[in-house]
């Protein structure tokens, strides 16, 4: 794959904002020997090309990406990273519970629930250390 320097470097520091430091490197160790055309797609393409944009902000972005992981319904590492990446964003607890319920009649109840499970510990970090 043909690398672009100016969006890998601005892709890999958006990634590392919004995943937390070293993500962008543990992607790529994860994809090495498997796809590390996957990892410069992600960096490069995903994160330096489309979510830099300026059309919305990171928080928007990063609800949106929660909404389609609950529509999904078999994305769970996924609707994880972003539900964390949205709180890094500054997301609160409220906006991102609305943003699963407002996919109950598009999506089911069963997948709303299956997420709001799933990111139970995000949401209530003090119930994870009782």
């Amino acid at each position: 794959m043909i690398s672009n320097p100016e969006l890998r470097q601005r892709g890999m520091a958006l990634f590392n904002a919004l995943y937390g430091s070293g993500a962008g490197q543990a992607l790529e160790e994860d994809m090495a020997g498997l796809c590390p055309d996957f990892t410069d797609i992600s960096i490069e393409w995903a994160m330096g090309g489309i979510l830099s944009r300026s059309g919305l902000d990171h928080l928007t972005r990063e609800l949106v990406v929660i909404a389609s992981c609950v529509t999904l319904g078999h994305t769970v590492p996924q609707l994880r990273a972003h539900t964390q990446a949205a709180l890094n964003a500054g997301a609160t607890r409220e906006q991102i519970i609305e943003t699963i319920l407002q996919l109950l009649f598009y999506a089911g109840g069963a997948a709303v629930r299956n997420a709001l499970v799933n990111v139970r510990d995000l949401l209530n970090p003090a119930e994870t250390t009782k």
